[in-house]
Order: structure tokens, then C-alpha cells, then sequence
């Protein structure tokens, strides 16, 4: 199946202190399936989602637990490792110790974002990097407009790039 990708322009780093690779991406890729209308009151929400996910990932540079919660639905369910955390305060509990000492110890970014023409959902993708800036890892969120017009994280899964 063809797919149409339409750039949008990005800030690239988080924003985190974390070294960014040379092959960094410039911009976000939206996938667009071909034949399929893009409404004109949804096509500006891709960068909006994109600039939320930035908006998530510097939490973690910032060391900065209560803000990431603030990302995360109430009923969120986080797929990263080998049990499911089941709602906001799992994930927050289980995710603080990521944020234990004065340095991240990972960081990311999206480099491909799909909105739903209603636009409620929306799908975010990138790469995952460590201290040194190599990427070994991807993740994948779903985020969800709630009820508050607040974009928040619903499904999050990360799966390894690297071979064994």
C-alpha cells in the first residue's frame, strides 16, 4: 500500500541534555494513507501532538516527575517491559526512579505523527537515545484529547532496535 508522507517542521531534540546523533531528524512525518482526506480543522493537530510529545520527553531532561504525570491519562496503560502499569499512578510510581540524580538516562523524540480525522486520537513514534546519543530503541504512544482539551498519553510501548 502507497503512503503519502507530508513533513512538518520540528524542533528535533526534546530538549533534553542528551547528545543528539548526526542523522537527527528535522522534521515530523505524517502519514497520510492515500485517498484518505485529511479535514482541514485536523491538519495542524499533528504538529500540536508532536509539540506535546516534545513537551513530555523534556520532563524527563528536567528531572521533573510531577510534570510528567501530568502527561499520562488517568487510565493509561504502559506496555514497557514485561508487565502492563495500569493507570496514572502505577506508571508514575514505576517511572520515578527513572528520574532518581541529576541526569537522564535516556531521551527521545517523535519522528512520525498520525492524527484521527476526528481528532481525538493520535499516534506518536520515534526514536529512544541514550546518554550518548545512540538510539537503540523506538517507542510508540498513543494520546488521546480528553474531556479537558488536554492531549495525554493513553497506550505506551517501547521495543528494542538493536539486535542481541
Amino acid at each position: 500500500m502507497k503512503r503519502r508522507v507530508v513533513l512538518l517542521a520540528s524542533t528535533g531534540l526534546a530538549g533534553g541534555s542528551l547528545a543528539a546523533p548526526a542523522s537527527a531528524p528535522t522534521a515530523v512525518r505524517r502519514v497520510v494513507p492515500p485517498g484518505v482526506a485529511v479535514p482541514s480543522s485536523t491538519t495542524g493537530l499533528e504538529e500540536t501532538v508532536a509539540a506535546r510529545e516534545r513537551a513530555f520527553a523534556r520532563t524527563m531532561a528536567q528531572r521533573d516527575l510531577a510534570a510528567f504525570g501530568g502527561f499520562v491519562s488517568l487510565e493509561a496503560v504502559f506496555l514497557n517491559g514485561h508487565a502492563a502499569l495500569v493507570g496514572r499512578a502505577a506508571v508514575v510510581q514505576r517511572w520515578a526512579k527513572l528520574f532518581d540524580g541529576p541526569d537522564a538516562p535516556f531521551d527521545w523524540w517523535p519522528d512520525t505523527v498520525a492524527v484521527l480525522a476526528s481528532g481525538r486520537l493520535a499516534l506518536t513514534s520515534g526514536p529512544v537515545f541514550d546518554p550518548d546519543g545512540t538510539t537503540g530503541s523506538r517507542f510508540q504512544s498513543t494520546w488521546r484529547r480528553e474531556d479537558d482539551g488536554e492531549w495525554r498519553v493513553v497506550f505506551d510501548s517501547g521495543y528494542p532496535t538493536r539486535a542481541c
